[in-house]
């Protein structure tokens, strides 16, 4: 005959005599977290202190519900007044209003109330984390780059420690205020506005949804008006550009040339290489670029392009990679490209008043002024095809006669002086120079 089960330090046991039987194992139940399968929604309930019933019709009513706060395991009961209800029906219908405004039956709501504790501080390292190494559009090391100086300097001191689900409109305008004051211009503040953004959404549940869903008001938050007319975007004249090149040590004025005469990025200038360049130095194949020194992809599919050389250019390029093997622009000891900063301050030396973009919008007013058609000046310059038309005109690329004729009858733009620049020029004799 079995024995009922007794409990022997807190678990339960069987007490059965017959040795063939092992011991009954009994499951323990474990309490189970909030989950939205199991809910129906609620609809809450009214009443009035002191009068329930009947119904005060000039009495104020109440109603109450069950909200889920983050962090605690079980929902606590909320409070609401309704005012002045004629009938308990009026009561009620109220009461579901408001729990239908704020979105309490919502799985939004419900993701965002009953998510682990999570700070802004911590879902910004994982989503900056995951921002080389994802399946879609991978971002560049010079973009995470400038992300990680705005959570570092302005971002994470400010908001860093609050928790993500409270990091909505108030918090942004608090950031916004707090960047307005250090002195940035609206374009940064916009820009670093959008990292807080997209730390915000990056945060999913298992199906992919977001569990923060914002609706930003940009009028609360005073987010500023970028005005692009008003945007410094500051370039080179013919005279500066001459004078640049001229002045510029003798290793730096070449790669200065070349970025006035092509309008390539500084990064696909230092990444460049002989075999680059066909062998007249009249053609420019773009395939890479460098950021601190490693090789990356260009910026976009569209900046991987041909770039045709004017002649005059050419001329000089072929004197200049006579012996070269590796980079172009390297180090001295050939290994390495140029450092971008290196060069940076080689340009200010050369009394130039603006960086390395100034010479990629120099060489774009020189096409316009030309009138180059548009499609070749997008192409040159890599920018990426806007409309159905240039899609159709995609095939002209590939007409290398048609972009050389355009591309003599444009020229330099600016004057060399006649200058050359030989890797290793001879040694003259000293009887030759008797």
């Amino acid at each position: 005959m079995q024995q009922p089960a007794t409990a022997v330090n807190g678990e339960l046991q069987s007490c059965t005599s017959s040795p063939t039987l092992g011991a009954a194992t009994v499951s323990i139940r474990r309490k189970r977290g909030p989950c939205l399968n199991r809910r129906i929604g609620q609809s809450g309930n009214v009443f009035q202190h002191g009068h329930s019933n009947p119904w005060n019709p000039t009495a104020p009513a109440y109603g109450r519900y069950y909200v889920d706060v983050p962090g605690c395991t079980e929902r606590k009961r909320h409070t609401v007044t309704l005012g002045a209800c004629a009938t308990r029906t009026i009561a009620r219908r109220k009461l579901r209003e408001h729990i239908e405004r704020e979105g309490i039956n919502n799985k939004s709501s419900f993701m965002a109330n009953t998510s682990p504790a999570t700070t802004f501080r911590e879902q910004a390292e994982k989503w900056i984390a995951g921002l080389p190494t994802r399946r879609r559009k991978p971002v560049k090391p010079a973009t995470i780059f400038g992300w990680r100086h705005a959570l570092d300097k302005w971002i994470l001191p400010t908001i860093g420690d609050m928790p993500l689900g409270e990091v909505s409109n108030a918090a942004l305008k608090m950031m916004i205020e707090t960047m307005a004051a250090g002195g940035l211009s609206p374009k940064t503040i916009v820009s670093y506005s959008l990292v807080v953004k997209m730390v915000v959404a990056s945060a999913v549940d298992s199906n992919g949804d977001e569990i923060y869903p914002r609706k930003w008001n940009h009028d609360f938050v005073g987010m500023p008006i970028v005005q692009k007319e008003k945007q410094p975007r500051p370039t080179f004249t013919e005279a500066e550009v001459t004078e640049i090149i001229a002045s510029a040590k003798p290793r730096y004025a070449p790669l200065f040339a070349f970025l006035a005469g092509t309008g390539l990025r500084i990064g696909e200038a230092l990444a460049l290489k002989r075999p680059d360049l066909s062998p007249d130095c009249r053609v420019l194949h773009v395939r890479r670029s460098v950021w601190h020194g490693k090789e990356q992809e260009p910026k976009t599919p569209s900046a991987i392009r041909d770039v045709d050389i004017p002649d005059q250019l050419a001329s000089i390029l072929r004197e200049y990679v006579a012996d070269k093997a590796g980079y172009l622009f390297a180090t001295r000891d050939g290994g390495r490209p140029l450092a971008q900063r290196n060069v940076l301050r080689a340009l200010h030396a050369s009394k130039a008043a603006a960086g390395f973009h100034a010479f990629r919008r120099f060489r774009t007013q020189t096409l316009r002024r030309a009138r180059v058609p548009e499609d070749l000046i997008g192409f040159w310059l890599g920018h990426s095809r806007r409309t159905v038309t240039d899609l159709y005109a995609a095939g002209l690329q590939h007409d290398e006669a048609w972009r050389s004729e355009w591309c003599e009858r444009v020229g330099l733009g600016f004057s060399l002086n006649g200058l050359h620049w030989a890797t290793n020029p001879m040694p003259i004799a000293k009887a030759q120079a008797a």
